[in-house]
């Protein structure tokens, strides 16, 4: 039994280390034009939107499991999510608009803080899966919804009306994520 746990936990790292040097690549890639603009165009349809914050569950129960790579796969599907489905025929202008909002900041020069704005990104990735690692649920649920407010309030601020496009997406995913992650964890404690 020890030799199994020793040999899962091995393989745990070891993936977790392939999935965190796929999601460096994917990272890299983002930096080349011709893949950026790609991703971009695909990024136009709205299911990316809906189904990305629906990762934070799974991350949230590897997290729980104390799975590093449970925890980098679910990352890097959250960040390859965006291209997932294919560009769309018709695109509404708010969407457009706001997606030239995001090409915009993430094309432009980087000062510091810009910088530091961004990292509010993986430091509350890493808040939330220091929550359920810890097994505190209120931790978390407020990770989650400081994610998700914290998004609206950067996107309608910098972005204006074009911000507001993602206003039901993310409070559809904040509710069915937040349900969902209480629901499990009261569940995965009960056990």
């Amino acid at each position: 039994m020890m030799m199994n746990l020793t040999i899962i936990k091995k393989l745990d790292r070891v993936a977790a280390i392939i999935f965190a040097l796929l999601t460096l690549v994917f990272l890299y890639m983002m930096t080349r034009e011709t893949f950026f603009e790609w991703a971009f165009e695909r990024h136009q349809n709205q299911l990316s939107w809906y189904i990305r914050p629906l990762f934070l569950i799974p991350f949230c129960y590897f997290a729980f499991r104390r799975s590093l790579a449970g925890i980098m796969i679910s990352l890097f599907a959250l960040l390859t999510s965006m291209f997932w489905f294919p560009q769309p025929e018709v695109v509404s202008e708010q969407v457009k608009e706001f997606l030239r909002f995001e090409r915009q900041y993430l094309t432009t020069d980087w000062n510091s803080a810009k910088i530091l704005l961004t990292t509010t990104v993986p430091i509350s990735l890493s808040l939330l899966a220091l929550a359920f690692w810890k097994r505190n649920l209120w931790f978390g649920v407020t990770v989650i919804v400081l994610m998700a407010v914290g998004k609206l309030i950067w996107s309608v601020y910098n972005a204006g009306d074009a911000g507001m496009s993602i206003l039901v997406p993310a409070l559809i995913g904040l509710v069915i994520c937040s349900l969902l992650v209480v629901l499990g964890f009261r569940r995965m404690q009960a056990r």
